[in-house]
């Protein structure tokens, strides 16, 4: 689920007026916030040159160790690396529902979540977004079972768990499978358990900007020992030893290059995931003084990750587009992103999957942004926030 537009902080250009700083006026800072950290340590490109140097470059010890290392983290049973996060929703997907099925997905998701069901010959269902949590409208998605239907593919959207137990409920009602998309929520937690402890399948991602970062690489999670059989499986072209064949499969191997990196990342991972929650709180208390920007509503009993940290604009409070808001922050040294310009359904690859209007999805492809959010953010990089926000927000009241 890789998230390309985090690299750039400018979000698609619809502006036509000038943004505040450049009318003649003095920005809040003159040094843009960093919008996200990225780049290797020291200690990972160490760890990456010692198996460069020891020639085992395919999966092997790295890969082994990262994969008993996160499922004890995320408190699964089984971890299975493999090359990234939507071959990890493919390994998933493909055992756990058959060509033809419905699968409920989110209508407000990145789209390999959804395109994965497509590809394995899944019909995706869309759901409306939670107004509050931005999470798939479990309410919503109720109303869409029907007697094809077999599972429910929820994102944690954001580094935020979905509602997990009302989830579950669901899949219990009506005898369907659960893969939760994690792409953006490493250790995140639900009810003080790892998320990967819910569901038939958990599917993680460690593209290049992620919290746990590889450059590319994925994880599927899962307490189920059969599923983790058939998964292991289908990763290694249905290998049960060398040149034995159970079944067909696919080369989707994680190489233990990349598992050294993600190792020696998650070494860290814990201590970042805190100073990541920390900053949130920080930006909670500045978002709660003003009026028109609010922060998206964390699930009752989740502790998110904040992979991403995500705002609703209040149209109706400013004399503005999102975009033209988001341009005039960036203009006084605060970058933003959007996550995302258009709902699902209204992607040209979905759209023939569209029966229904989904207007909380679409209502957020004009509302929602995101702040700066990562582990390194400081005091001065807060009240440079704080300051622009406060300014673009008086400049633009209704």
């Amino acid at each position: 689920m890789p998230d390309a537009s985090a690299f750039a902080a400018t979000p698609t250009k619809t502006s036509v007026r000038t943004p505040l700083a450049v009318q003649g006026g003095t920005p809040v800072s003159a040094t843009p916030v960093p919008f996200m950290v990225v780049g290797l340590s020291d200690a990972d490109i160490e760890s990456a040159m010692k198996v460069l140097r020891s020639g085992m470059l395919r999966s092997a010890a790295k890969c082994a160790e990262l994969e008993a290392r996160f499922a004890e983290m995320s408190h699964a049973k089984h971890a299975m690396t493999c090359a990234n996060g939507t071959c990890a929703l493919q390994l998933a997907y493909e055992p756990l529902f058959r060509p033809g099925d419905e699968v409920l997905v989110p209508a407000w998701s990145y789209i390999a979540t959804v395109s994965m069901v497509v590809a394995r010959g899944g019909i995706p269902v869309f759901c409306d977004a939670d107004p509050r949590t931005l999470q798939i409208d479990l309410a919503d998605a109720a109303r869409r079972v029907t007697g094809r239907t077999t599972a429910i593919a929820a994102t944690h959207l954001y580094g935020c768990p979905v509602d997990i137990d009302a989830t579950q409920a669901l899949a219990r009602r009506h005898g369907l499978r659960v893969i939760y998309d994690a792409a953006q929520a490493h250790l995140a937690t639900y009810k003080a358990k790892g998320i990967g402890a819910f569901g038939d399948a958990v599917t993680y991602s460690f593209y290049a900007t992620k919290n746990l970062a590889t450059g590319e690489g994925g994880m599927v999670t899962t307490n189920d020992d059969a599923l983790a059989r058939q998964i292991k499986l289908l990763r290694s072209h249905g290998e049960t030893d060398k040149y034995l064949h159970e079944s067909v499969g696919y080369n989707y191997r994680m190489n233990d290059i990349t598992g050294a990196i993600g190792c020696s990342r998650l070494d860290r991972l814990s201590r970042e995931t805190d100073a990541r929650r920390a900053a949130a709180a920080r930006l909670d208390g500045i978002l709660s003084r003003f009026d028109g920007l609010a922060p998206a509503a964390i699930t009752p009993g989740a502790s998110s990750a904040y992979h991403l940290y995500t705002a609703v604009l209040d149209l109706g409070k400013v004399r503005c587009t999102r975009d033209q808001f988001c341009d005039a922050l960036k203009a006084e040294g605060v970058p933003t992103a959007v996550h995302y310009p258009r709902p699902l359904p209204d992607q040209p690859a979905l759209a023939s999957f569209a029966t229904d209007d989904y207007p909380v999805a679409r209502r957020l492809a004009k509302t929602v942004l995101c702040l700066p959010m990562h582990h390194a953010l400081t005091d001065a990089h807060f009240a440079i926030i704080e300051a622009a926000i406060a300014k673009v927000l008086s400049a633009y009241r209704a």
